[in-house]
Formats: C-alpha cells, structure tokens, sequence
C-alpha cells in the first residue's frame, strides 16, 4: 500500500487514526496504543506482502529473543554468542530474499553450470526492517540501548507502518523512550500532517510527473545527446523528490502518532563535494554505516592503506545494499574513488577553487551516478553514460527530444528550485515580515487542505505512481 493512494489517504490512514485516539483517549497511554500501531501496521504490509508478514514477523521474533539473551548475558560469551547468531540470522534473510538469484546467476556465469535461479520475490522493505533490527541487536551488546523485553512493543518499533517500507532507518535508541512515554498534542498532530502533506505533494505533484519523462525516454527510439541529458536531470530530480517526499510523509505519520524520526534529507543537490552530498542523502543510511561498519572497521583513524580498505568496503556494501546487481556495486564504488580522492587529493584543490565550480563537479559525478543507478543492468549503464556524451548519441538533438523539453521545462525549473533552500526561506521572510504569523496561522491550514484536493484529483485520475525504493 503506497502512502500516495487514495486507500491509504481517505480508508486506512483515517480508520487508523479513530482507532489510535479512541485508544489513547481511553487508556490514557501510549503503550496501549502500540497495539493499534501494530495491527495497522501488520494490515498494512499484508495489503501487498500477505505471505512475507510472517517473515517480518520471525525477523522481530529473533531480534527480540537475541536481544534478551544478549542483555541477561551480558559481558559474556553467550551474549556475543547471540549477536552473531542476530547478524546470521539478518544478513541470511537478506541473501536469501534479495541476493540468491543474483549469487545463482554468477555462479552458473563464472562456472558454467546449470543452476536454476531460485526466483524468489523480493520483500517490500526488508532492507530497512533488517537494519532496524541489527542496530538494535549491536546497540544492546555494545551497552548503548535498552533492552525491550515486551515482544509487541518491539514488534511494534520494527513493523511500525510510517517508515517501515522506505525509511528512514530509525534506531532503536531513537524511539526507545517514546514506545512507552510520548507526548499527544494538537500542535504536534498539525505539525505532523503539514509535514505528511508537503512530502505527499513533491512525490505526486513532482516526482511523479517526472517520472513520465524518465519512462518516455526510456521507451524512445531517439538517442540523442539532448534527450539523455533531459532523462538524467529529470530522474536525478524525480528519486530526490521521491523519496524525500515518501521521508518527509513518513516523519510526518511518526510525529502524529508521537514519534520524533531522524531527518533523512538535507539539500543534497547544494553540496559542493561528493562527501558533502553524502552527508545530505538519506543520511539514516550513511550514519548507520558509518557507526556498523567503518567506524569498527578503524574508520579514519588508522593508516592511509587501511582507510582506503574502510571506505572501499563500506560503499562495496552500500552500492549491494541497494540492490542486487553489478550496477550497483559500480554505483558504490564509484562513489568509493571519489571519497577518496576528495579525501587525499581532489578535497583541498575544491576548497581552493571558486565556490561554483566544486558545484558543478559534485551535481556533474551525481548525474553520472544516476546513470549506474537507473540502469537494468551494469551494459545498459554504460550505453547510456555513452550517449550521455556523446559517443553512443545519434544527434545533438532530435525531434522527441526538442519536444519534451518544452513540454516539462516548467516542471524541472519548478523542481530545480524547490530542491534549494529558496523556498523555505521566502516562507520564512514572508513569516517574520509585519502581521506575518498571525496571517500564516490562517492560511497554512487553507494551503495545506487546498494542496491536498489538488494531490486528491491527480490520484483519482488515476496518475503515474510508482515508488523507487519499493525495489531495494
């Protein structure tokens, strides 16, 4: 069930909510609540992964039954005997479900054999809940998080509906307070909604329409130089507005029902380096593989060769992370090469160098990297960046090409603009000019309502809407 649909906007969401307040207003505790959130969060995964429900649910089970052992054995070898036994058990769900057709496919290419792929669906979200559930386990073992030994109540953290499908990957010590003591106020509810909606808004009224672009391209014949440019820029915008829009709507949900969720977004295309840029992109994943796996790698603080090994391993595993393909796995290594060369060479040439140019070099390597991501396959990657420059490109420009620039050049400066800090900046002027705020507490709420019958009217059209991070 895509947050993005009229089901969940006007069935599920509202039925959930009656449900959580009337339960709230009864029992005057949150704790109760837990249990509405996890039967509308157990709901709302079976819409689409009926049978992979029991699979999230084992999943809980173990991190929960790990944790306890962990947490009486503490100090002792029992305790490090069931952390590792956690990462088996987390990391062997994720080769199984994401890993084993691609793992079958090399074997039978490097070997010439005769294996069939298993062919096993992919479960909606377990990159995520996986994550949840380790930061937990090493949290609890490295003594920096409570133990939770009310199985619903973590059951509740790790199924939780508002992020469990997209992120951000919320930690357990992020939440672990407020699973049994959160604050319900009306501010907060606004405050969550406004927040649900504006992330609503640049996913269906932005990303989507970007998103049309990105499939006619795709299914176009043209190959101009043109027409590759028009499709990377408009997927580089269309995934940024898709899922900082699906984080934003997701943080939203968190601080209706009383939770505070990391920021995942921070203006990545502003950045001026590439180690910038991932210190703004889904930074719930950059910080949680910095903390579980280069900081215990050595991180920075060891020598030259074996920072490099660091950052090399680290991205290896962020570019699979995402997906089980070589595309991927050159996507984080490409990243790997420019961190470090920003980190040995190319950081201090940028600090020197006039403040757009280290601009335009950190949008031009993500662009490219789009390319990488996009891509069915690592070949298909490669003929597109071909095109991109050139090479592989039958014209500068074509008729196709020429033609959908008109067509959605509004959209992508809409885009381009609203993915700066401008925005928020007029509405921040704007607030603070003369009558400002009371005029602002006014219309915010006649903005909000009158941009979500707009959003309304795109869905019941019946518009494209797909999700990206569905597939990771």
């Amino acid at each position: 069930m895509l947050f993005s649909s009229v089901t969940f906007l006007y069935y599920f969401l509202p039925v959930v909510l009656v449900l959580y307040f009337f339960v709230l207003k009864l029992t005057g505790s949150p704790k109760f609540c837990n249990w509405v959130l996890l039967a509308a969060s157990l709901v709302f995964y079976a819409w689409g992964e009926p049978v992979y429900v029991l699979l999230m649910a084992g999943q809980s089970f173990s991190g929960w039954f790990f944790g306890v052992i962990i947490e009486t054995f503490h100090g002792r070898p029992a305790a490090k005997a069931a952390l590792a036994a956690s990462l088996v058990v987390g990391v062997g769900g994720l080769a199984v479900f994401k890993y084993s057709d691609f793992f079958v496919e090399n074997i039978n290419a490097l070997l010439h054999s005769p294996l069939p792929p298993p062919g096993i669906a992919l479960p909606i979200g377990i990159s995520f809940y996986t994550f949840q559930i380790l930061s937990y386990t090493i949290d609890l073992y490295r003594g920096r998080a409570p133990v939770q030994r009310n199985f619903l109540d973590f059951s509740a953290y790790v199924m939780l509906f508002p992020q469990l499908i997209a992120g951000p990957i919320v930690r357990y010590v992020d939440v672990a307070s407020e699973l049994t003591h959160r604050e319900h106020t009306i501010g907060r509810f606004a405050e969550g909604a406004r927040r649900f909606v504006l992330g609503l808004g640049k996913k269906v009224l932005i990303a989507n329409v970007l998103g049309e672009l990105v499939e006619i391209y795709k299914g176009s014949s043209e190959q101009s130089v043109l027409f590759a440019w028009l499709y990377i820029i408009a997927y580089a915008l269309h995934i940024y507005f898709d899922f900082s829009g699906y984080s934003d709507m997701a943080i939203g949900l968190g601080r209706i029902f009383g939770f505070r969720f990391p920021e995942n977004f921070n203006y990545p295309y502003m950045a001026g380096s590439i180690t910038e840029f991932w210190r703004r992109w889904h930074m719930s994943l950059s910080g949680w593989f910095r903390d579980y796996v280069y900081i215990p790698l050595g991180g920075g603080r060891v020598s030259a060769p074996k920072r490099m090994r660091n950052i090399l391993a680290v991205w290896l595993l962020t570019g699979f992370w995402h997906g089980a393909g070589w595309n991927f796995i050159a996507w984080g290594l490409y990243f790997a090469v420019l961190l470090l060369a920003e980190k040995f060479v190319l950081g201090r040439i940028l600090a020197r160098a006039p403040a757009f140019l280290p601009h335009v070099y950190a949008m031009l390597c993500v662009l490219v990297s789009w390319v990488f991501f996009d891509a069915p396959d690592f070949s298909s990657a490669l003929s597109r960046l071909s095109v991109l420059f050139g090479a592989g490109a039958d014209s500068l420009a074509g008729t196709e090409s020429c033609y959908y620039l008109r067509s959605y050049l509004l959209p992508l400066l809409i885009a381009v603009f609203g993915c700066t800090p401008a925005p928020a900046r007029i509405v921040a002027r704007l607030v603070r000019g003369h009558g400002g705020e009371r005029a602002f507490a006014v219309l915010e709420p006649l903005c909000v309502a009158a941009l979500l019958i707009v959003i309304t009217a795109y869905l019941v059209d019946g518009s494209f809407n797909p999700f990206i991070y569905f597939r990771f």
